[in-house]
């Protein structure tokens, strides 16, 4: 592997709080760095994440992105220390929403890999992604309610779409966490293996997906989003008016073309 060009290098703070790699076929791995304090998400490591997002999103280079902590933890949770003494106001002012906007409206494809702690704004984290893999020794959680808060990330609203609302007023209410087998389970998370093998699963289905056609996989990628949260007939539609369009690049041609002729297609993002 070898480090990602100057204008991604650039976005990891003095404290290197956010490591970027760029593996082979146009996959990236972004990895929290603060192993000192298990990964928790400081205001410097946010901002990181978020302009490093908004750098790959824009980058015709990049096919997907592998999210990890390591293998010991993903990320556990927001930094406790700079919210207690803050007021309503401050926190407004952080707009989180802002910060995180670019990871949520990213086009690529997005592969938390877990290891360890995912609690609170980890968990959330991992939720902004589009595929879990998680270890034998993942556990999430939202255990905000413990210190008198609440998910103010995305916590209430991602998890009850993604494991409905009885799972997740559990996990929201009682602030227990749950094995990666539970929420695998729940459908929380994607797939389960081992430790040692969650960066290695998680490169084995990045280089996959990379080596489809790039246009297609951002299609399907933005139907799915948008159509979650809309009816089934319109989520239909554009289900159709996406694939319509797909039919005017060079990647369906050379597809199709690849497969009567029984050859390996080559995409080149056309």
């Amino acid at each position: 592997m070898t480090t990602s060009p100057s204008a991604i290098e650039n976005m990891e703070s003095a404290e290197q709080e956010l490591l970027v790699q760029r593996a082979e076929n146009g996959v990236v791995i972004v990895k929290l760095n603060r192993p000192q304090a298990t990964n928790a998400l400081s205001l410097s490591l946010q901002a990181a994440l978020s302009q490093t997002f908004q750098e790959l999103s824009h980058d015709d280079s990049v096919r997907c992105i592998v999210l990890t902590g390591g293998e010991k933890v993903f990320a556990a949770g927001g930094d406790i220390k700079s919210m207690d003494s803050c007021g309503p106001i401050e926190i407004m002012k952080r707009h989180t929403e802002r910060v995180w906007a670019p990871i949520e409206n990213c086009p690529k494809p997005i592969i938390a890999a877990v290891c360890g702690y995912a609690f609170g704004g980890g968990a959330e984290l991992a939720m902004h992604c589009d595929i879990i893999i998680a270890g034998q020794s993942a556990s999430f959680a939202q255990p905000e309610i413990r210190i008198g808060i609440m998910p103010g990330i995305g916590g209430t609203q991602r998890l009850v779409r993604a494991v409905g609302k009885f799972q997740a007023m559990r996990i929201l209410l009682t602030g227990k966490p749950v094995t990666a087998d539970e929420a695998y389970a729940m459908g929380l998370v994607s797939l389960v293996c081992a430790d040692d093998q969650v960066i290695p699963e998680s490169l084995k289905m990045a280089k996959l997906i990379a080596n489809m056609p790039p246009l297609a996989v951002e299609q399907i990628k933005e139907v799915v989003i948008a159509g979650m949260d809309a009816s089934l007939d319109t989520a239909l539609m554009l289900e159709r008016k996406a694939n319509q369009i797909l039919f005017a690049t060079l990647d369906q041609k050379e597809g199709m073309n690849a497969f009567i002729e029984k050859r390996q297609a080559v995409f080149k993002g056309e």
